[in-house]
Protein backbone atom coordinates (compact mmCIF):
# COMPACT_ATOMS: atom_id res chain seq x y z
CA UNK A 1 0.00 0.00 0.00
CA UNK A 2 2.69 2.27 0.48
CA UNK A 3 3.87 1.65 -2.69
CA UNK A 4 0.91 4.01 -3.70
CA UNK A 5 1.02 6.54 -1.50
CA UNK A 6 4.97 7.32 -2.39
CA UNK A 7 5.10 10.44 -4.65
CA UNK A 8 7.69 8.97 -6.98
CA UNK A 9 5.66 5.85 -7.59
CA UNK A 10 2.99 8.34 -8.44
CA UNK A 11 4.67 10.13 -10.54
CA UNK A 12 5.64 6.98 -12.13
CA UNK A 13 2.19 5.57 -12.52
CA UNK A 14 1.14 8.94 -14.06
CA UNK A 15 3.99 8.68 -16.66
CA UNK A 16 2.84 5.12 -17.71
CA UNK A 17 -0.91 5.46 -18.31
CA UNK A 18 -0.14 8.54 -19.86
CA UNK A 19 2.69 6.93 -22.57
CA UNK A 20 0.16 3.73 -22.86
CA UNK A 21 -2.83 6.35 -24.08
CA UNK A 22 -0.33 8.17 -26.52
CA UNK A 23 0.42 4.92 -28.16
CA UNK A 24 -3.05 3.74 -28.12
CA UNK A 25 -4.63 7.14 -29.35
CA UNK A 26 -3.92 6.56 -33.40
CA UNK A 27 -5.96 3.36 -32.89
CA UNK A 28 -8.41 4.48 -31.33
CA UNK A 29 -8.76 7.52 -33.52
CA UNK A 30 -8.88 5.44 -36.35
CA UNK A 31 -11.86 3.22 -35.78
CA UNK A 32 -12.43 1.44 -39.04
CA UNK A 33 -11.17 4.50 -41.20
CA UNK A 34 -7.49 2.64 -41.47
CA UNK A 35 -4.94 2.35 -43.48
CA UNK A 36 -4.10 -1.01 -45.36
CA UNK A 37 -1.07 -2.20 -46.79
CA UNK A 38 -1.27 -3.78 -50.48
CA UNK A 39 -1.24 -7.07 -48.82
CA UNK A 40 -3.33 -6.40 -46.38
CA UNK A 41 -5.91 -4.35 -48.75
CA UNK A 42 -5.52 -8.19 -51.11
CA UNK A 43 -6.74 -10.19 -48.35
CA UNK A 44 -9.79 -8.20 -47.95
CA UNK A 45 -10.78 -8.08 -51.55
CA UNK A 46 -9.93 -11.74 -52.02
CA UNK A 47 -11.44 -12.91 -48.29
CA UNK A 48 -14.12 -10.67 -47.42
CA UNK A 49 -15.29 -9.36 -51.35
CA UNK A 50 -13.78 -5.92 -50.54
CA UNK A 51 -15.18 -3.08 -52.96
CA UNK A 52 -12.44 -0.92 -53.95
CA UNK A 53 -13.21 2.75 -55.19
CA UNK A 54 -10.08 4.36 -56.82
CA UNK A 55 -10.98 8.04 -56.30
CA UNK A 56 -8.50 9.52 -59.31
CA UNK A 57 -9.35 11.49 -62.29
CA UNK A 58 -10.86 8.86 -65.21
CA UNK A 59 -7.35 9.94 -67.29
CA UNK A 60 -5.23 8.77 -64.23
CA UNK A 61 -7.78 5.48 -63.73
CA UNK A 62 -7.23 4.95 -67.32
CA UNK A 63 -3.49 4.67 -67.20
CA UNK A 64 -3.54 2.01 -64.62
CA UNK A 65 -6.03 1.02 -61.66
CA UNK A 66 -6.54 -2.09 -59.48
CA UNK A 67 -8.10 -5.11 -60.70
CA UNK A 68 -11.93 -4.89 -60.21
CA UNK A 69 -11.34 -1.01 -58.85
CA UNK A 70 -14.90 1.02 -58.98
CA UNK A 71 -13.85 4.47 -60.46
CA UNK A 72 -15.41 7.13 -58.41
CA UNK A 73 -13.58 10.44 -58.71
CA UNK A 74 -13.43 12.25 -55.53
CA UNK A 75 -15.44 15.31 -56.90
CA UNK A 76 -17.79 13.27 -57.36
CA UNK A 77 -18.20 11.48 -54.63
CA UNK A 78 -21.00 12.82 -52.68
CA UNK A 79 -23.65 12.30 -55.49
CA UNK A 80 -22.06 8.83 -56.30
CA UNK A 81 -21.74 7.80 -52.49
CA UNK A 82 -24.70 5.45 -52.96
CA UNK A 83 -22.80 3.77 -55.58
CA UNK A 84 -20.02 2.20 -53.86
CA UNK A 85 -21.79 -1.49 -52.27
CA UNK A 86 -25.22 -2.48 -52.32
CA UNK A 87 -24.60 -3.75 -49.03
CA UNK A 88 -22.77 -1.41 -46.37
CA UNK A 89 -21.20 -4.03 -44.20
CA UNK A 90 -18.87 -5.17 -47.12
CA UNK A 91 -15.87 -3.71 -46.06
CA UNK A 92 -14.61 -0.74 -48.82
CA UNK A 93 -10.84 0.16 -49.77
CA UNK A 94 -10.41 3.74 -51.21
CA UNK A 95 -7.48 4.91 -53.24
CA UNK A 96 -6.04 7.16 -54.91
CA UNK A 97 -2.23 7.98 -56.55
CA UNK A 98 -0.26 8.82 -52.89
CA UNK A 99 -3.28 7.65 -50.09
CA UNK A 100 -3.64 11.59 -48.81
CA UNK A 101 -7.01 12.07 -50.72
CA UNK A 102 -8.93 8.60 -49.53
CA UNK A 103 -8.09 9.24 -46.14
CA UNK A 104 -9.62 12.53 -46.16
CA UNK A 105 -13.01 11.05 -48.41
CA UNK A 106 -12.96 7.96 -45.64
CA UNK A 107 -14.79 10.32 -43.02
CA UNK A 108 -17.16 11.06 -46.35
CA UNK A 109 -17.74 7.43 -46.53
CA UNK A 110 -18.19 6.31 -43.02
CA UNK A 111 -20.97 9.00 -42.66
CA UNK A 112 -22.63 7.78 -45.68
CA UNK A 113 -23.26 4.76 -43.26
CA UNK A 114 -20.19 2.51 -44.73
CA UNK A 115 -19.27 0.05 -41.97
CA UNK A 116 -15.84 -1.05 -42.14
CA UNK A 117 -14.10 1.99 -44.70
CA UNK A 118 -9.98 1.69 -45.12
CA UNK A 119 -7.22 3.42 -46.88
CA UNK A 120 -4.48 2.06 -48.94
CA UNK A 121 -1.91 3.26 -47.49
CA UNK A 122 0.72 5.11 -50.09
CA UNK A 123 -2.44 4.66 -52.53
CA UNK A 124 -1.40 2.97 -56.23
CA UNK A 125 2.14 4.11 -55.83
CA UNK A 126 2.63 1.99 -53.10
CA UNK A 127 0.52 -0.88 -54.62
CA UNK A 128 3.03 -0.61 -57.50
CA UNK A 129 6.03 -0.88 -55.71
CA UNK A 130 4.65 -4.26 -53.57
CA UNK A 131 4.81 -5.53 -57.30
CA UNK A 132 1.15 -5.91 -57.18
CA UNK A 133 -1.09 -6.10 -60.46
CA UNK A 134 -2.12 -3.24 -62.01
CA UNK A 135 -4.94 -3.13 -64.95
CA UNK A 136 -4.67 -1.04 -67.95
CA UNK A 137 -6.59 -0.66 -70.78
CA UNK A 138 -8.34 -4.25 -70.23
CA UNK A 139 -4.74 -5.69 -69.68
CA UNK A 140 -3.11 -6.58 -66.19
CA UNK A 141 0.00 -5.35 -66.28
Amino acid sequence: MKFFTDYTNIALIVIALVSGALLLWPAISRRGRGGVSAAEATTLINRRNAVVVDLRPAAEFAKGHLPSARNIELAELQAKIGQIAKNKSNPVVLVCQTGQESQRASRTVSEAGYAEVHVLQGGVDAWQKAGMPVVKQGAVK
